[in-house]
């Protein structure tokens, strides 16, 4: 077994390897003068069972071609398996036509990652579930709920209701709420348009309750700061936010000060930098649930007992 990492993320992947008791793989990542990636291992992988580590988050591009490439280097070395962990799954949103002559880009990520030689993806959270089945390689999904659930367990909150930003989101709501025990509500969006909100409701009773908003990524954070807006308005008690995918798209980090909520709290599958950090915003890490699932893959053991 050797775990490889690319540039998106270095600082889980070594926190991965603490865990696994193991050295990084040794491997360099140069660009040619026109920008081109060029990528070596430094060391024999004949035979290996292989883990590379990269989130496809921003430059998604950069990354995306850093992470072909990779894989391509290490068919060509002789990989016995070839395991892609992608904490986050980028292109996912667009993982339906939900208009003519739109692509299906998490289906054409998938065929490009198949194509390179993965012979199995790991992630955390996918934006939609079906998204594992666009692959025809094994795929495990790790939850990151529990961790953030954990956490805000800790802090022994009194009368919660969670919160979906959409009905899209009420099943991961639903997941949420399990651990407290508690009701569940969402936002519904009246839209003029592809982004323009006329008017918001609350379906569910939020009035003297700690409402947490749960979503599966937080990009721009329009939809929390205007949905929490909305649930202070219906006489929610105060308001926290959470995610797997801390996006973090400008203006978020400046919406999130501007807003009314108490915290915000993510994990680490994207790596921030230190203009994306604010005190209102808590990471969690990953690296323990994503280093026990890895050594649970490799050696061919349920992986489900980390869902819980």
């Amino acid at each position: 077994m050797k775990v490889f990492t690319l540039n998106s993320n270095a600082p889980l992947a070594n926190e991965i390897v603490d865990h696994l008791g193991i050295e990084m793989g040794k491997s360099t990542i140069n660009r040619f003068s026109d920008g081109e990636i060029q990528i070596n291992i430094e060391e024999s992988i004949r035979g290996y069972d292989v883990y590379l580590i990269q989130s496809t988050s921003d430059p998604g591009n950069d990354y995306l071609m850093e992470l072909l490439i990779m894989i391509d280097a290490m068919k060509r070395a002789s990989a016995k398996s070839i395991n892609v962990v992608i904490p986050y799954y980028g292109y996912s949103r667009q993982d339906r036509k939900a208009r003519s002559r739109e692509p299906i880009t998490a289906k054409l990520i998938a065929n490009l990652i198949q194509t390179a030689g993965a012979t199995r993806v790991v992630s955390v959270d996918l934006h939609a579930s079906q998204i594992q089945g666009f692959f025809n390689i094994p795929v495990d999904q790790f939850l990151g709920i529990p961790i953030i659930a954990k956490y805000f367990l800790q802090k022994d909150i009194e009368d919660v209701i969670v919160v979906a930003p959409e009905n899209a989101g009420v099943i991961r709501a639903r997941k949420l709420a399990n651990y407290f025990n508690a009701p569940i509500a969402f936002i519904d969006k009246q839209r003029q348009g592809n982004s323009n909100v006329n008017d918001i409701n609350i379906i569910g009773d939020v009035k003297g309750k700690t409402a947490i908003i749960i979503d599966d990524m937080i990009d721009t954070a329009r939809t929390i700061s205007s949905g929490s807006k909305a649930l202070l308005e219906f006489g929610a008690k105060e308001v926290y936010a959470c995610c797997s995918h801390g996006v973090l798209s400008d203006p978020a980090v400046s919406r999130i000060q501007e807003s009314d909520i108490k915290e915000v709290v993510i994990t680490n599958s994207i790596y921030q930098r230190e203009e994306k950090r604010d005190s209102r915003i808590t990471c969690l890490s990953i690296g323990p649930l994503l280093a026990e699932g890895l050594l649970r893959i490799q050696n061919n053991k349920a992986v489900s007992p980390l869902f819980d």
